[in-house]
């Protein structure tokens, strides 16, 4: 038996979404080069769509959160389970959202995570139910292409 739920599932895959989204634009603000910058905004705004995807898939599944001493704690510690054990860890994310960060680590701590994400969603379609299969298989395409443009951009700034 799983702990977690197909909406469990989802609101993680949602939360990775929203970190990626969150990256990108930090490390747009940090770039210096036009080019990367826009290019970095083009990434999180994709991040942005798929964090709807998931929402829109969340909307048709029941969420049973178990009982809770407040509200919002189950949701509270699904973010921080997800935050701390999954794709973007704590320290993780403290580092590479410093302004210390340069745009070729930016490029290659991206890679990393696009390839962890694209692992989770293949793992998580085992949770979900087999009509939503398309949509993340979808999304899992996409992030294949992001990892191939991260790799296109790495390039240029060895």
């Amino acid at each position: 038996m799983s702990i977690f739920n197909p909406g469990d599932i989802l609101q993680f895959a949602m939360r990775i979404e929203e970190d990626g989204e969150m990256f990108y634009r930090k490390a747009a603000l940090n770039a210096e080069a036009k080019e990367v910058r826009d290019f970095f905004n083009v990434m999180a705004d994709e991040e942005a769509r798929h964090k709807t995807v998931f929402e829109n898939m969340l909307k048709g599944i029941d969420v049973n959160p178990p009982a809770e001493s407040y509200r919002g704690e189950y949701a509270a510690y699904l973010r921080d389970y997800i935050d701390g054990k999954a794709v973007f860890t704590k320290k993780e994310k403290d580092r590479v959202m410093s302004d210390t960060f340069d745009t070729l680590g930016a490029i290659r701590f991206a890679m990393g995570r696009e390839v962890d994400s694209i692992l989770y969603y293949h793992e998580a379609k085992q949770f979900i139910d087999k009509k939503h299969y398309a949509e993340v298989d979808r999304v899992i395409e996409e992030e294949r292409k992001h990892f191939a443009k991260l790799a296109a951009m790495e390039k240029k700034y060895k």
